[in-house]
């Protein structure tokens, strides 16, 4: 028989455990033990994604650093697993070193074999496009509401074909 793996999304730590976040674990709980109970070999995965600007932002705001907020958050989700009894086998942060190794030779070995390249790319990015915004308040230069720019552009998709 053959093992399997599941994995949550990592979590961002940018901000405490909500709902959405305990719905995911409990889902995929509920086919990790269903798979163990049928005798399958399995392995339960989730874990915290600890970069990027808003977790530093975030810790600025706080004035500590990053590394301590994310201790303190990563504890919060970890404490809901564990009121949850969520049954994953192993909790991964991106800041570990064990993370960092396997990434580090995981990249270098898709380099190495050509599949991987470092592209030459420009740009711009913007923070906020990692913002939740309701759909009043969601707007374009153009000042349409994205929610009208779908529209307009589902129409322009149906009556084409």
């Amino acid at each position: 028989m053959k093992n399997f793996y599941i994995t949550t999304a990592i979590d961002y730590a940018n901000g405490s455990p909500h709902l959405g976040h305990a719905y995911e674990k409990i889902l995929a709980d509920v086919i990790a033990r269903v798979k163990r109970l049928r005798g399958v070999k399995t392995r339960f995965v989730t874990g915290l994604d600890e970069h990027g600007q808003k977790v530093q932002q975030g810790a600025e705001a706080e004035e500590i650093e990053p590394q301590l907020r994310c201790d303190r958050i990563a504890d919060e989700f970890k404490e809901i697993l564990t009121k949850l009894e969520i049954s994953n086998d192993d909790y991964i942060r991106t800041t570990e070193d064990r993370h960092k190794r396997v990434v580090s030779v995981l990249l270098q070995n898709l380099f190495d074999a050509g599949i991987f390249i470092r592209p030459s790319m420009r740009g711009f990015t913007r923070l906020v496009q990692n913002n939740f915004f309701r759909k009043r308040t969601r707007s374009t230069e153009s000042g349409l509401k994205y929610s009208e720019k779908y529209r307009r552009s589902q129409k322009k998709i149906i009556s084409s074909n």
